[in-house]
């Protein structure tokens, strides 16, 4: 129970430090994550049964060769793929809005300094380090939570397309006797 006090403590630390724009780019990065985890989640648990089941519809169609099956296919890819990009297109804009978050709370931080030395001048050297901290943890935060997502961002579109390619290339056999297998990991 200590460690957790401990650990609270800590935290709020952390959040004086930081200023007002942390807790925006905490919460920003809270929703990051949660998006993240529910793409992960889709694409191991959900996909892959809604791949089987756009499969099982095109193979039991009598029908794969002509024009109109064509566009049946089209539709079961393109609907595929846009259950496959949701949401991505919002995780890489708050990769992208994280450090911006950062850098306005390094100019929040950066005013704090200044506003220090205007009223106090160089006499108050716990002011000024104050808002020299604000500036560097809400740039260190901005970009730690960027990068890290930036890198899930495009991991995720690499197993969308990747899904979706697999999808497409199964829906295309037209061999009634063949069994097509759906892999659901990249």
């Amino acid at each position: 129970m200590e460690f957790l006090a401990d650990y609270h403590e800590h935290f709020l630390n952390f959040l004086d430090r930081g200023g007002p724009v942390i807790i925006t780019i905490i919460c920003t990065s809270v929703l990051m994550w949660l998006l993240i985890i529910e793409r992960y989640w889709f694409f191991y648990r959900e996909f892959p049964l809604r791949a089987r089941a756009a499969l099982a519809a095109w193979q039991a169609r009598e029908d794969r060769r002509s024009w109109y099956a064509r566009r049946v296919r089209e539709e079961l890819v393109g609907h595929a793929s846009e259950e496959l990009q949701k949401n991505l297109p919002l995780i890489r804009a708050l990769v992208t809005v994280l450090p911006f978050l950062g850098l306005l709370g390094t100019v929040s931080g950066m005013i704090t300094t200044f506003e220090v030395l205007r009223v106090f001048g160089t006499d108050n050297a716990r002011g000024v380090t104050a808002g020299i901290a604000e500036a560097l943890f809400t740039t260190l935060a901005g970009l730690l939570t960027a990068l890290s997502g930036l890198y899930f961002s495009v991991h995720l579109n690499r197993h969308a397309e990747y899904e979706r390619q697999t999808l497409l290339d199964e829906l295309v056999i037209d061999d009634p006797a063949h069994v097509p297998t759906v892999r659901s990991h990249v």
